[in-house]
């Protein structure tokens, strides 16, 4: 499954002050709980599935066989171990070391070392140049780069994406293998790095619930928070009929416009389709042909 690495994200608080703005005379009267409205927004973000879901990196410090996984981890995408790194200390620069990208080198072409909002660096990030890949981990100040990999092999679960090579690949089999139980990473040998691939949790680094920032999916969110308001109004016996009728009849069509938008193919995605539909044509209306009258015609071409 291909991801949108561009979509933006905002919080729940921001969410939640559009729908006020919009309701404003139920804001007033303290109508709206944003406790009971968490629930709904965490099930709008399910609903979309993973396509909305934020991908990010990571080293993993193996420790006698065994690692911790992230907080915000949900779907392992693809892992490698990782060989030797070299450290380089990064001097002070300006104010504050954390706004600026420590080490920046222009030749790095592709690097995605930002966080959801574009901010600030990532302390992971796997950056290619040319034909070569690098792997870059910041601690502290101190940045180490990894530039030999192998693969290691994980025993499928629940916690690994369907397609992930580490488990479908034979290219990705090897001695070295993994699994995932309870938050944590175990493996067949004792000490080393493992880089992964995942997708996060909607949260930020606070721990706050987040949701995708997009002109078609924000209606559906804020539609579907003025839904379970106005549905709380009603079992309180307040004639809020008419407002709910609206609700609902534009809440479908929005749910409608962002699960079509979600589940629109990027272009990788209809490459593939195009290449296996390709194929598929090809030894249904070709190749099963291509046995038979090919030597025919080389018969007939002799005794000409």
């Amino acid at each position: 499954m291909d991801y949108n690495y561009t979509l933006k994200y905002r919080t729940f608080d921001s969410l939640l002050e559009d729908v006020k703005m919009d309701l404003r005379n139920m804001a007033a009267d303290t109508s709206i709980e944003p406790g009971q409205l968490i629930k709904v927004a965490r099930k709008c973000n399910y609903d979309l599935g993973l396509r909305i879901q934020r991908t990010k990196e990571t080293v993993l410090e193996i420790c006698k066989g065994k690692a911790k996984l992230p907080e915000d981890f949900q779907v392992m995408n693809f892992a490698l171990i990782c060989g030797n790194y070299t450290i380089v200390e990064v001097p002070p620069q300006g104010t504050n070391v954390q706004q600026i990208v420590p080490g920046y080198r222009p030749w790095i072409e592709g690097s995605t070392c930002t966080n959801a909002n574009g901010t600030s660096p990532e302390t992971t990030c796997m950056t290619q140049c040319n034909q070569d890949y690098m792997l870059v981990q910041m601690v502290n100040t101190v940045r180490r780069e990894f530039r030999t990999f192998a693969p290691i092999t994980f025993r499928s679960s629940q916690f690994i994406d369907i397609d992930c090579p580490n488990t479908c690949s034979p290219r990705w089999q090897n001695k070295d293998e993994a699994y995932i139980k309870d938050g944590w990473v175990y493996t067949n040998f004792e000490d080393g790095n493992v880089y992964i691939n995942y997708q996060a949790d909607m949260v930020d680094g606070e721990g706050n619930l987040i949701v995708p920032d997009h002109p078609m999916l924000n209606e559906y969110y804020e539609y579907s928070l003025k839904k379970r308001i106005v549905e709380n109004l009603v079992m309180d016996n307040v004639n809020v009929t008419t407002q709910y009728q609206l609700i609902v009849a534009e809440l479908r069509s929005a749910r409608n416009a962002a699960f079509s938008i979600v589940n629109t193919p990027n272009f990788s995605e209809m490459m593939r389709m195009w290449a296996a539909n390709r194929k598929a044509m090809y030894s249904k209306y070709y190749n099963m042909f291509k046995s038979y009258y090919y030597p025919t015609n080389l018969r007939v071409n002799n005794a000409l």
